[in-house]
């Protein structure tokens, strides 16, 4: 007797593909149709093909934009998942310490992208600001408002302090959830810490390394609310990344069809690179 399969499940996720479909499918399309059009207004729309990608392709400011960005999230992903390794290896395993540091790992999170520029814009100022205040008493001249070196380093300091939680919370669990008999072991083989680390502890964190690589690879590449609020962008360009070269583009010059066409490109720039950070790291715990 062949059993009916029973497929009433689906109507569980029903609701989710529709959430998806009017949160992401529906925006997208229209985004599609504006990379396509010439608007003048709602009577007014011209098919133009792919000239709006070939204009933004050709565009220096994508090309500066695009320069830095990828500079900023390499210096992020250099910076973020050594040091969040480095501090759930040193995070406390059992007891009260244990609880109390998940807990101050987590404040940082908690606090809104604008919240964080705007702690940070009063942190660095020279005149109020413990940081700014303090470098300057010691003779360090420092502004992140008027010099290029002193606003790049205050944005990544900030993205690091931010977002250096989420990896050392993921490589946290990633320890936790390690047999304890892989220490038994290591301990009879008398093996050094370097050498548990080597090949127990980061083998095992492989997954969790992934999920955070993507993670902070992605956020960082869309990163907008936070040096908008500490720089504006400036001094000059020089913070200027491609969600706010988007932002100019679709909202301060009105270009809807060139920022459609930009944003496409955006999107599949984070889309390919992450596949290929996917990837490799995959084809990595394979091997």
């Amino acid at each position: 007797m062949n059993k009916v399969p029973n497929n009433k499940a689906w109507w569980l996720v029903l609701p989710v593909f529709l959430l998806v479909a009017f949160s992401a499918v529906i925006p997208m399309m229209t985004v599609v149709n504006y990379s396509v059009q010439d608007i003048f207004d709602q009577s007014s729309r011209y098919f133009v093909g792919a000239d709006w990608y070939r204009q933004v392709l050709q565009d220096p400011r994508l090309h500066d934009s695009l320069l830095r960005q990828f500079v900023y999230s390499g210096c992020v992903l250099l910076i973020e998942i050594p040091l969040g390794i480095a501090i759930a290896l040193t995070m406390p395993t059992k007891g009260r310490w244990s609880s109390l540091c998940l807990i101050v790992m987590a404040i940082p999170l908690l606090i809104p992208w604008n919240v964080v520029g705007t702690i940070w814009q009063i942190f660095g100022r020279a005149d109020i600001g413990l940081l700014g205040a303090s470098l300057n008493r010691l003779g360090i001249s420092y502004n992140y408002a008027a010099n290029t070196m002193d606003a790049w380093v205050t944005v990544l300091v900030m993205d690091v302090w931010h977002w250096t939680s989420l990896v050392a919370l993921l490589c946290y669990s990633g320890l936790r959830a390690i047999p304890d008999v892989y220490y038994q072991a290591a301990r009879i083989d008398r093996a050094s810490p370097w050498a548990v680390f080597r090949h127990i502890q980061l083998p095992k964190m492989k997954n969790v390394l992934l999920i955070a690589v993507m993670l902070r690879f992605m956020d960082s590449f869309m990163i907008y609310t936070e040096p908008f609020v500490l720089t504006g962008g400036g001094p000059g360009n020089a913070t200027t990344f491609l969600s706010q070269t988007l932002t100019q583009m679709a909202v301060g010059q009105f270009d809807l069809g060139p920022a459609a066409a930009f944003s496409l490109v955006y999107f599949l720039i984070i889309l390919l690179v992450s596949w290929l950070f996917y990837t490799a790291m995959t084809h990595a715990d394979k091997d």
